[in-house]
């Protein structure tokens, strides 16, 4: 910024100083506006997944293809560009994602069937895979040292924020707009149109380099700064997210089968439960040792899991919506403290690729289930496949709960001098 500064500025470190940090705030609240934007565009379809089944006769299957065709197309982004923007620069990166997002809003929008209602999430899917390991590093470029943590929170509470913001916001347009299927989008769609504009105007974090082509080729792993820290918590990643993957993808269908009667607007509602319980558990555990964080939340999962199946049995939708607060509870412990670790004093050259992989495990994680749920759906009905799926996200949270206590072990109850405590 001081390079294209007047006269009068350049002479006044002082006031270029502040210039230059007011430049960079206003960078990273756009970053982290563009996360929440990005996963609020990811789950606002959530509340219209029961219309879509009505007005074209879907599947629970067809449901979680669609739902995972949007997953699966951003893992396919994060191998193949997940570090891009580490030779491109930040900026023309999220610029060029962030408007082929607003595209395929517009195909959203306009889609009429289940084939199109896919290769519309397909798009989405690419353009979110891009955009959010790219916001997520420009963030992490950004860190303030006077605010130690900041970045890695934002990372965290951002894109469940958003979760929640586009459930309720899709619930809200269900409700109260003839046209809820078109106007969420459209919405979403000049959101991202002046969100790409504005990018354009921020701070660019990173110096172009070498090697942008060979960067794209799909790869599979981690910076070995982080590698040992993944293989730990691994297993808590995929019982918390595949538990995410049943409520976006399932939770409405859930609801209609506890609570016939409840109203078209409220089916969507039970992942909005989800995302905001996630987002304030974050919040609230900011200042947590990570490890601890993480391995209270594989605790909650038995009893999220076990009060939500408690809705099948004559409890009904309170246990539900109670069992998805828990999860959600889970998730934000989880994923806040396994990110706290992973994101701990990163060099700058690991940020890109150590995103890109968390999030590859993690939306494998979410997809992958749900499709295998939808497809048993088909056969064994929604109730049994439902007391299926707890069952093996129990066992999954128990066996994180076991290499995390054994991690513990290894390296004492406190947490390690370089994971500081968001602030």
């Amino acid at each position: 910024m001081s390079d294209v500064m007047s006269g009068s500025v350049t002479h006044c470190p002082v006031g270029n100083s502040r210039a230059h940090g007011r430049s960079r705030a206003a960078s990273f609240g756009l970053d982290a506006s563009v996360l929440v934007a990005l996963l609020a565009a990811s789950s606002a379809p959530t509340p219209l997944y029961p219309l879509y089944q009505d007005q074209w006769g879907l599947s629970a299957l067809a449901v979680t293809v669609v739902f995972s065709a949007y997953s699966l197309a951003l893992l396919s982004a994060l191998l193949t560009t997940g570090t891009l923007s580490d030779h491109l620069g930040r900026r023309p990166v999220l610029a060029g994602a962030l408007g082929a997002q607003a595209v395929a809003m517009v195909l959203l929008a306009s889609a009429d069937g289940a084939g199109t209602l896919t290769a519309a999430r397909l798009l989405q899917g690419v353009a979110t895979g891009v955009a959010t390991s790219t916001a997520g590093a420009a963030l992490l470029d950004l860190e303030n040292p006077r605010r130690p943590g900041r970045s890695a929170l934002t990372n965290t509470i951002a894109p469940v924020a958003g979760m929640a913001a586009g459930v309720l916001i899709s619930t809200l347009l269900v409700r109260f707009v003839p046209a809820p299927t078109a106007t969420v989008y459209a919405l979403m769609a000049a959101l991202f149109t002046a969100q790409a504009i504005a990018v354009t105007f921020t701070t660019e974090t990173v110096d172009r380099r070498a090697g942008a082509l060979r960067s794209l080729r799909p790869r599979l792993g981690a910076p070995p700064a982080v590698r040992r820290t993944l293989l730990t918590t691994g297993t808590a990643i995929v019982a918390i997210w595949a538990l995410g993957g049943f409520y976006s993808s399932l939770g409405p269908a859930l609801v209609r089968l506890v609570a016939p009667a409840a109203p078209q607007a409220a089916l969507g509602m039970v992942f909005f439960t989800f995302s905001a319980a996630a987002a304030l558990t974050m919040w609230g555990l900011r200042r947590t040792d990570p490890l601890t964080s993480a391995i209270g939340g594989c605790v909650v999962v038995l009893p999220a899991t076990v009060l939500t199946l408690s809705g099948l049995h004559g409890v009904g939708l309170p246990a539900v919506h109670g069992g998805a607060a828990l999860a959600g509870a889970a998730f934000g412990a989880v994923s806040q403290g396994v990110l706290r670790m992973l994101l701990a004093s990163l060099d700058e050259q690991y940020r890109a690729a150590t995103l890109a992989a968390y999030y590859v495990l993690s939306y494998l994680s979410m997809s992958l289930p749900a499709i295998a749920e939808g497809a048993a759906t088909q056969c064994y009905g929604l109730g049994t496949t439902s007391h299926a799926y707890a069952v093996v996200a129990a066992l999954l949270a128990a066996a994180a709960l076991t290499a995390l206590a054994v991690s513990r072990t290894r390296t004492g109850p406190r947490s390690s001098p370089r994971t500081r405590p968001l602030r």
